[in-house]
């Protein structure tokens, strides 16, 4: 049984599957074909939808909570569904998930989200070639960032969901909409040849670059990560040196926790190459994911004006780190109240006396919950660490793989890895590196499953609040939502479920 609805955003046609009785009505939009992508103002718009559905990502936040809650770093009070990813009890149906709000933070979201926003881009890249422009520079930056917000979607999705449906058409029929999954390897090459015609449009980074637009040096970082991923160490060592070596003005903060100081994102954007970019202005987006790290109540003004006390990371994480690690200074075992008292974290934590608090997200300015921190999604010593692992993966624990990851140890305020490593231990100091570097940043889970140790991993990664964590080889990805299989026919379910 099968249904599609059609529907218009900013004059855009974008396709949505749900389980009902097929209609007989021939959909169609006499906006998108007759009357919008005439100005360089409708090629705006257009470009708009599509970062409007980044932005419905994040402020869900689906992006954050389904990986970091399923890793090893930080879990969540045990409420409202969102502990079905750290007990992997979730279910095709997302049955956890069935209400509006939660289903904003579930693998669902993220599926349809990504999906509507690479319909969108196929628009734009469909549609803004023919548009009356004069400003022909700004009309191949506009297909640029098509190409990559449509690399990011389907890296997104596979990373989530393994083997997926590669868009690379708008959906003009309803026959267009039923298309089967392709393997993962067919998703990277789509991938990578979206990139490199993003690279080829995109302008090069600068501090004037507008906020939430990506240069042509956050390409080339997706395009590292993506092939870290897809396991082509040489393109990821090769399009990481790329970012590393532009004299354009990327590059590292000199103190990691000014990274995600909101007073300081404007020259931060050096090293946060591509970020979701809050605003707690009037009409806005910002994020659920900052209220829910900080104290209940709103106890600690320096986390914002609204914090639940629903986030928490693991002390067994907490306790992982040098004592002289700076990285660690983003997080606390107390904290200051509205009366000025420093607070023990244990005497007021709602889940556990050893919950540890993640300050990586505050804004003491908050609007209520409206916070203006930004929500990284590539940042530069990222890139240090995919070319240090890309670089051992081919070569060994070379030189170059110790200066690489060295220069994020060193930020840090640690010293050099010890010399003299296997390639294997080498390569596994770098997978710690980077839990300890982007802990909080939804990026551990994907650690795990790309290179299948999350089995290994997540058992020991346990407290008094979840005291048992045994995922099965079916949550290495996440399964395609019920809803979608059940409206195309063509679409199987991965495996396991």
């Amino acid at each position: 049984m099968k249904c599609f609805f059609r529907y218009s955003i900013i004059g855009l046609l974008a396709v949505s599957g749900a389980s009902c009785s097929k209609l007989d009505e021939t959909p169609y939009s006499s906006i998108y074909t007759e009357k919008f992508y005439q100005t360089a103002e409708d090629a705006e718009a257009a470009l708009a939808a599509v970062y409007t559905k980044l932005a419905d990502m994040y402020s869900g936040p689906s992006t954050l909570i389904v990986p970091d809650f399923s890793a090893d770093q930080v879990y969540p009070r045990p409420v409202v569904g969102r502990d079905t990813y750290t007990l992997f009890s979730y279910d095709p149906e997302y049955s956890a998930a069935v209400s509006f709000s939660r289903t904003m933070e579930s693998p669902v979201d993220i599926w349809s989200n990504a999906y509507a926003g690479i319909e969108n881009a196929n628009w734009v890249l469909l549609k803004v070639p023919n548009t009356k422009m004069t400003n022909e520079k700004r009309k191949q930056e506009i297909l640029a960032e098509a190409y990559f917000m449509r690399a990011f979607f389907h890296w997104f999705l596979t990373k989530n969901f393994g083997d997926i449906v590669i868009r690379t058409k708008p959906s003009q029929t309803i026959e267009d909409a039923y298309v089967g999954k392709s393997p993962k390897a067919d998703v990277y090459k789509q991938i990578y040849a979206d990139l490199e015609a993003a690279i080829a449009g995109l302008p090069d980074y600068s501090a004037s670059l507008v906020k939430g637009r990506p240069s042509k040096q956050a390409a080339q970082a997706l395009y590292a990560k993506a092939a870290l991923y897809g396991e082509n160490w040489s393109v990821a060592l090769q399009q990481a040196q790329k970012v590393i070596t532009s004299t354009t003005g990327v590059g590292l903060m000199d103190d990691v926790t000014d990274v995600f100081n909101v007073a300081k994102e404007d020259v931060a954007r050096k090293e946060n190459l591509w970020a979701y970019e809050a605003e707690s202005v009037a009409n806005g987006r910002t994020s659920q994911m900052m209220s829910l790290y900080g104290p209940p109540n709103s106890a600690a003004p320096a986390y914002g004006n609204s914090s639940f006390g629903s986030a928490f990371a693991y002390q067994a994480f907490f306790d992982s780190f040098d004592p002289g690690d700076k990285r660690r200074q983003l997080m606390d075992t107390n904290y200051v109240n509205k009366q000025g008292s420093v607070v023990p974290q244990a005497s007021i934590t709602p889940v556990t006396k050893k919950a540890v608090l993640v300050r990586k997200y505050a804004d003491p300015n908050s609007v209520g919950g409206a916070h203006a921190t930004n929500i990284q999604i590539l940042r530069m010593a990222d890139v240090y660490l995919i070319a240090a692992e890309a670089e051992a993966r081919l070569n060994g624990a070379t030189g170059d793989a110790y200066t690489y990851i060295n220069k994020v140890r060193n930020r840090a305020g640690l010293g050099n890895l010890t010399a003299g490593l296997a390639a294997d231990a080498f390569i596994a100091a770098v997978l710690q590196e980077r839990s300890w570097e982007l802990y909080a940043e939804g990026d551990r889970w994907y650690d795990l499953s790309r290179t299948d140790t999350y089995r290994q991993v997540i058992p020991r990664a346990v407290n008094d609040v979840f005291p048992v964590r045994n995922p099965q080889a079916r949550n290495r990805y996440f399964p395609i939502p019920q809803t979608e299989v059940n409206a195309n026919d063509k679409l199987q379910q991965n495996a396991g479920w």
